[in-house]
């Protein structure tokens, strides 16, 4: 009987040191507690893609942009958009305006927007706006849906409140989607701070500028309060800003690209270039197609100018074919620093 007792003491007590060991094991501390979720937070993060709200400014160097090889600018190729720093959609590819007359200005827009473009890149400086206002008041198309650059230009800096108001009136669609500083001049940073106003005030709902490159950048975006939602420069194959665009970019900053077929006196040379045909005559596409689609590839929103309708809509049909990795660096390889206007 005694052994029978101590036989089962001595199991109870196995059973009650195994049951405790069980149990701390299990037990988290507060340290493992924290990573878990921490984890858990970061994979729902990983999951959407998304860290904040698009509505918000995104800080220097911490844009999704950069985050994926395959679509540094961070464009949605399903809406043909991309959304910029300041919560807006943009179209990631429209039509240019320069050098356009007030009539083959809003014949072109007209076109463009009847293609099921919608974005529509305009200036003081081209002396068009009154057009590009009058096809968009003119056209079925609600005004939500088309989005509308315009630019300030340096003989306005001195009084920008004014040159804003300008705009508005000349328009005339009852808000401006996008205004640009035209190129570095005196009294840029007083006028992108009235710009800045004209937000507060809803008047216009993205800022940015054009023809500005990592010097000017360094010393402007320290002055300012918005960062720009927008750097429009010059490029195309034979000046590819292969420094210029990555830096931009980095800063959660849409780059658009003006000239894509080099400008006039070297469309010819750029359209016909031997590499560019094959990759095009490989594809069953345009010259012109290939370059556009190989800026969209490097996350450039395009803005080709052209007043022929067919050319409007061709400029517009680059989601039927994708430049492979081969082809997009026989493009890089065409680069030259060669720029074809003094901006």
């Amino acid at each position: 009987m005694k052994r029978f007792f101590a036989l089962l003491l001595t199991l109870t007590l196995l059973f009650a040191l195994s049951a405790c060991g069980q149990s701390a094991g299990n037990a988290s501390t507060p340290s493992q507690t924290a990573e878990s979720s921490e984890q858990s937070s970061l994979a729902d993060t990983e999951a959407d893609g998304t860290e904040g709200t698009f509505s918000e400014p995104i800080d220097a160097g911490t844009s999704a942009a950069n985050d994926s090889g395959d679509n540094p600018g961070n464009f949605n190729l399903e809406t043909a958009t991309v959304t910029l720093n300041s919560g807006y959609e943009m179209p990631i590819m429209g039509l240019g305006t320069y050098s356009l007359s007030d009539e083959e200005c809003y014949n072109s827009v007209t076109a463009l927007l009847e293609a099921g473009g919608r974005l529509i890149d305009t200036a003081y400086m081209y002396h068009n706006e009154a057009a590009v206002g009058r096809a968009v008041r003119d056209s079925d198309v609600p005004r939500e849906e088309i989005f509308v650059i315009t630019k300030l230009y340096p003989s306005q800096f001195d009084d920008p409140e004014a040159a804003i108001q300008l705009a508005l009136d000349t328009l005339d669609i009852g808000y401006i989607d996008m205004m640009l500083l035209h190129h570095p001049g005196t009294g840029d940073v007083e006028a992108y701070l009235a710009m800045e106003q004209a937000v507060a005030d809803g008047t216009i709902h993205s800022i940015g500028l054009s023809n500005w490159y990592i010097e000017e950048l360094e010393e402007f975006l320290p002055q300012v309060n918005i960062t720009p939602a927008l750097v429009q420069n010059e490029i195309h194959p034979y000046y590819q800003e292969p420094d210029v665009v990555p830096y931009i970019q980095s800063l959660g900053i849409t780059v658009q690209g003006w000239y894509p077929f080099g400008g006039r006196g070297h469309t010819s040379e750029l359209l016909g270039d031997e590499t560019i045909s094959a990759i095009a005559e490989a594809h069953g596409v345009t010259s012109a197609q290939v370059i556009l689609r190989w800026n969209l590839q490097r996350g450039v929103v395009v803005i080709p100018g052209s007043s022929n309708p067919d050319h409007i809509r061709e400029n517009l049909d680059l989601f039927g074919f994708e430049l492979t990795d081969e082809e997009m660096a026989q493009i890089a390889a065409l680069n030259r620093d060669e720029k074809h206007d003094w901006y």
